[in-house]
């Protein structure tokens, strides 16, 4: 990838430079062209959102769109070019500067490089950039901003210049590794040059190949194991193809999978060698994938069975006209209340069916849709067993939200749904019609993943998935159990370092290593290799006896059934739709809703087994007429409500949301009836509870439900809880007082407080906006302070009275209180104390919660008490590498201490706040002059120093009873 003297934005893109230019109308030179302007002759086209004019020996860019751009034909051999710029504005100037050769004769995105001048500023800047022209160029392109304006441009320039000194990739002896794992870096890719490698295969020869994410392919011959590195061979393949998120050899061919645009069509491609000369020589484009960009078409894999191709694309991907699906074709928002789209425009109007994987054989010529669902999966990976994963993207802009779902870890099975919707939409993991995560990782940008199938690793890490996370530089390995039809997980972390912007990653079959690249974005690219030097055995992992294979193995027996239209099938799969299991349920219900409803409509309505009625039930919300809208009710109401297991309620009132959505709206008997039957319910218990009987009752207008609904947020300990409530009353427009509109919007002021992600506050303000519209203009007027005040500009204003100051607890304070403690802890106390010490801002418990810090729903099982009480207490003692921050000295003497969550070509965005995911410093590669671990833990000391002895006690054994009431802790000692 061609970039600007070692940077990748502004950053690095946008240099001062002390030297005037030129003041000759054009001069040239077998080196240099220079363009003032003293006259209208000066070549230079308005090409689009702008006008050219010369006033003062100036040229004169007005701006008439968000667009601007302006240029003309150049002559001026290969090789490295500067290009300086002299001009001003009155308004902050962020643009590009685009050129053309004659091998790539149109401009693009591969060949810019960009500015962003972040402050207003109206003297003269000098602007200069460096980049590589492949061939002859013969055009440059300026697009000076983006919005309307005058810009004034004084001259500019173009001529040779030397090759800026070459960057290399993170060392290896600065990445963190499991003992025993040995790291080398084998190849710093020259960015200039070679650009930025996303993705990489490996060819019968045993031999990588790479993709730049904005250019071509190399083919790679590493380093023998135990030679120099430098050995490594690279060379650029004689072909014209590249700009490949996924790359697959297989069947004596090179598949890729193009996220281009207008350079090269996205979809998938075949390339041959047919003359033998180690070279492809023909390029077949087989299927058109229209979509493009990060959420564009990703990777390219071959099935177990080797017989056909499995391919993954994000959200931004259209399916690619399937001739065949194993998931129904019926998919839809299914939203009962009202969605708000991203505040910040990303993905708005984009719906279902979302990311998708589908199946293809080698010629392309049929596709099949396997899952679908996602948001943006990267890569995809099958186990031994045939089983296929995949690690899902969060949207980081939700961070603090009840609509924020982590990535996390997927078991794709056939047919499978995922429950990715835009904007506030994203279904809960819990909803019966899609399937949950194995694992959930955090926050994360997920890139490459791969089994350690074939490593000369320790079983263990033949067995696992390893998966990489590209923002935070990390590779997971991730270590699957079985459960039921399916698998849970644990992990951790295996490779790390800061940058470290894994891409990919392949074992190789030849030497058994595992090789991963770095780079994407324009970032500094890197081949790394990781063997094992310990001491366990490295023979092949042979396959555990599992007492649960069964239970996978009838779930694939069902799946096999997905995509046939039989009669018998019907009689096959009604037995499992009542299974205890919830894959094995999905997986029937799945082959059911594959044959004509008219075949089995009446059969639910003659079931007698709730689970199999609620089951069959959704099948036949999402594939029957609405005239089965009431009997299916009539059949629904005589469930016992109280006889039902949680399960079962929760995935009946996702029943009664989808007969609404899909089948149509209650008649007044009908919502009577569905009152009677689950009003009584709220509030529960169970927080996940309410918020789904809270959605139905808002829906069917219960009797005082936005009283019990403005109580449950008053009592809510998560601010995510409490978002929740404010969103599902907003649109609600009878049963309101002048109380509780006061007390409702009220609380927007006490939601300055919370901190989320970049969308964050903008969604507060959108969701209070749709609330006003519900208002008359009386009601506009009695509230007026309080819809006057800016939220996103407000003073946090604080939810209650501060806690006062207890104690400095000590650790051997509460440990001795802890042993000597024989008294019966208090369940709902502890959660309390886990909401008051903070704790609920950054860390997820028992699915509620933040994700900035790690998931404390396992450390009861994990940890002693006095290790418990160390992390609160002393959280700096022990610093786990997964949430460790870095201390980065700046040349200006400044010192940022953070965790590196994003990059953008030399750019680093340092999160330095953890209870502020929103806030963020962005520092420049180069103005670093040293990066240490920090020895100062990110989570702040003395967060339970307001809580009593007993209040600290039952937030210890909250924290040890992994979220169970029923933990023995709070049950009656003998």
């Amino acid at each position: 990838m061609i970039q600007a003297f070692q940077t990748l934005c502004f950053t690095i893109s946008a240099i001062l430079v002390s030297q005037a230019l030129m003041a000759a109308e054009t001069v040239e030179s077998p080196s240099t062209q220079v363009w003032t302007f003293q006259n209208q002759e000066h070549g230079w086209t308005a090409y689009a959102h702008c006008k050219l004019s010369v006033k003062d020996s100036l040229l004169q860019v007005d701006s008439t769109g968000k667009d601007p751009h302006f240029g003309r034909d150049v002559k001026s051999a290969a090789g490295w070019k500067q290009v300086k710029l002299k001009l001003r504005a009155d308004f902050p100037l962020k643009g590009e500067v685009y050129w053309k050769t004659e091998k790539n004769n149109s401009y693009a995105d591969s060949r810019c490089e960009r500015f962003d001048l972040k402050k207003k500023n109206p003297d003269w800047q000098e602007l200069s950039f460096v980049f590589y022209a492949d061939s002859e160029m013969t055009g440059l392109r300026i697009d000076p901003a983006s919005r309307e304006g005058l810009i004034e441009v004084e001259s500019i320039s173009l001529g040779d210049t030397e090759a800026p000194p070459s960057a290399t990739a993170t060392p290896a002896d600065q990445i963190k590794l499991l003992k025993g794992f040995k790291v080398e870096l084998l190849y710093s890719v020259p960015t200039e040059v070679q650009g930025s490698w996303v993705s990489m295969t490996i060819d019968s020869k045993g031999r990588l190949i790479t993709s730049d994410q904005y250019g071509d392919l190399y083919r790679i011959t590493p380093a023998k194991i135990g030679s120099k590195t430098n050995d490594t061979q690279v060379e650029k393949l004689k072909v014209d193809m590249g700009m490949a998120h996924g790359l697959l050899y297989a069947f004596d061919s090179l598949y890729a999978v193009v996220n281009g645009g207008k350079e090269r069509p996205s979809g998938l491609y075949r390339l041959k060698d047919t003359n033998g000369d180690d070279q492809f020589d023909e390029v077949k484009f087989l299927r058109e994938i229209k979509g493009g960009g990060e959420h564009g078409p990703h990777a390219i894999i071959l099935s177990p069975d080797k017989k056909s191709l499995y391919i993954a694309a994000g959200n931004h991907t259209d399916l690619p006209e399937p001739e065949k699906s194993l998931v129904p074709r019926n998919w839809s928002e299914d939203l009962l209340l009202h969605r708000l789209w991203d505040a910040r425009g990303h993905a708005a109007g984009k719906l279902a069916p979302g990311g998708w994987i589908c199946r293809t054989d080698p010629e392309g010529k049929e596709f099949e849709i396997v899952s679908t669902g996602f948001r943006n999966e990267y890569d995809i990976a099958f186990n031994p067993e045939g089983e296929l994963f995949t690690y899902d993207a969060d949207m980081e802009w939700d961070v603090g939200s009840p609509w924020y779902r982590p990535t996390r870890v997927n078991h794709v099975t056939s047919g499978s749904e995922f429950g990715w919707r835009s904007g506030t939409g994203k279904w809960p993991e819990y909803y019966p019609d899609s399937l949950p995560a194995v694992v959930n990782i955090g926050q994360g940008s997920p890139t490459g993943i791969i089994f350690g199938t074939g490593a000369k690793f320790p079983a263990k890490y033949q067995d696992a998935l390893f998966i990489s996370d590209w923002s935070y530089g990390i590779i997971y390995a991730v270590h699957l159990k079985p459960q039921g039809a399916s698998y849970v997980a644990t992990y951790e972390k295996f490779a790390s370092a800061t940058p470290l912007p894994v891409t990919d990653l392949v074992i190789s079959p030849v030497d058994g290593a595992f090789y991963f690249t770095i780079g994407g974005r324009r970032t500094q690219s890197g081949l790394y290799r990781i063997t094992y030097t310990g001491d366990e055995s490295t023979a092949p992992a042979e396959p555990s006896p599992d007492a649960l294979a069964g239970l996978r193995e009838l779930r694939r027996d069902l799946e096999e059934l997905h995509g046939q239209k039989n009669e018998t099938i019907v009689y096959s799969v009604w037995p499992y739709l009542g299974h205890e299991d919830r894959h094995i349920r999905f997986a029937a219900r799945i082959a059911l809703e594959h044959q004509p409803v008219e075949q089995w409509q009446n059969c639910v309505l003659l079931e007698k087994d709730p689970t199999t009625l609620i089951t069959g039930g959704i099948a036949l919300a999402r594939n029957g007429s609405p005239a089965f809208k009431t009997p299916l009710i009539n059949v629904l109401k005589n469930l016992d409500w109280s006889k039902l297991t949680d399960t079962q309620k929760m995935d009946l009132l996702r029943l009664y949301q989808l007969v609404f959505v899909r089948m149509g709206g209650p008649t007044e008997k009908e919502r009577l009836d569905v009152l009677a039957q689950i009003d009584k319910a709220y509030p529960a218990a169970n927080s996940f509870m309410n918020r789904e009987l809270s959605r139905v009752l808002v829906y069917l207008n219960a009797p005082k439900v936005i009283e019990r609904t403005l109580e449950l947020q008053d009592k809510a300990l998560t601010q995510e809880e409490q978002i929740h409530y404010a969103k599902v009353l907003m649109n609600l427009t009878t049963g309101w007082n002048d109380k509780l509109r006061k007390k409702y919007f009220e609380w927007y002021l006490k939601s300055t407080a919370h901190k989320g992600g970049m969308s964050f506050n903008k969604f507060l303000v959108n969701i209070r906006a749709e609330a006003i519209k519900n208002l008359s203009e009386a009601e506009k007027e009695m509230l007026k302070p309080v819809l006057e005040v800016n939220l996103e500009k407000a003073e946090p204003v604080a939810e209650g009275p501060p806690r006062s100051f207890v104690r400095k607890w000590t650790v051997d304070e509460l440990l001795n209180a802890e042993n000597s403690d024989h008294t019966l802890r208090n369940f709902e106390q502890g959660r309390k104390m886990f909401a008051a010490a903070a704790c609920f801002k950054c860390h997820r418990f028992a699915g509620e919660g933040g994700t900035i810090g790690p998931d404390l729903t396992g450390a009861g099982g994990r940890f002693n008490a006095q290790n418990l009480l160390e992390s609160i207490i002393e959280p700096s003692k022990v610093i786990s590498d997964q949430y460790a921050s870095t201390m980065f000295i700046l040349d200006d003497g400044r010192v940022v201490n953070g965790r590196v969550i994003n990059l953008s070509g030399k750019n680093l965005m340092v999160l330095t706040d953890m209870a502020n995911p929103s806030k963020l410093t962005s520092i420049d590669r180069d103005t670093i002059e040293e990066m240490l671990p920090s020895k100062s833990s990110m989570m702040p000391t003395g967060l339970i120093d307001t809580l009593t002895k007993e209040e600290a006690l039952d937030l210890l054994a909250f924290l040890r009873s992994g979220g169970d009431p029923g933990h023995p802790l709070f049950q009656k000692k003998d």
